[in-house]
């Protein structure tokens, strides 16, 4: 089983990384189906910004086809999260409630698993 040095893992505490030397593996980021709805945007937008490492990203077929042919460099974000938390800071600055926006899209997002979810079991009763 490979193991993890403190150099190798600057994104990992001291107890994770105790972990992970004992088979522990850490949740990923999952990044749930990232292709744009605009037709006018890019079908990388979403996927060049949200590159980062130990993350999962789902995303329809053409998107994943676009980036597959996309020669431009994508710069995937920092393990650390980069300045993450002073972005939310200038939109709380700004006048947008994060909280409340978060939970818009946690809500819409669910929304929409579900509504897909019930879309393919309503496919597969009209099979059986």
């Amino acid at each position: 089983m490979p193991t993890l040095s403190s150099g190798t893992t600057d994104y990992m505490s001291d107890r994770s990384r105790r972990l992970y030397n004992f088979g522990a593996r850490p949740q990923r980021l999952l990044w749930g189906s990232t292709g744009t709805k605009n037709l006018e945007a890019p079908k990388t937008l979403y996927t060049a910004a949200l590159a980062a490492p130990f993350t999962v990203n789902t995303m329809p077929e053409d998107t994943l086809n676009a980036v597959a042919v996309n020669s431009d460099p994508i710069h995937s974000l920092p393990a650390h999260g980069g300045d993450g938390e002073e972005v939310l800071a200038q939109f709380a600055k700004e006048g947008i409630d994060v909280g409340a926006l978060a939970e818009q899209l946690q809500d819409e997002g669910a929304k929409s698993f579900i509504k897909s979810w019930n879309d393919l079991i309503r496919v597969i009763e009209k099979k059986l």
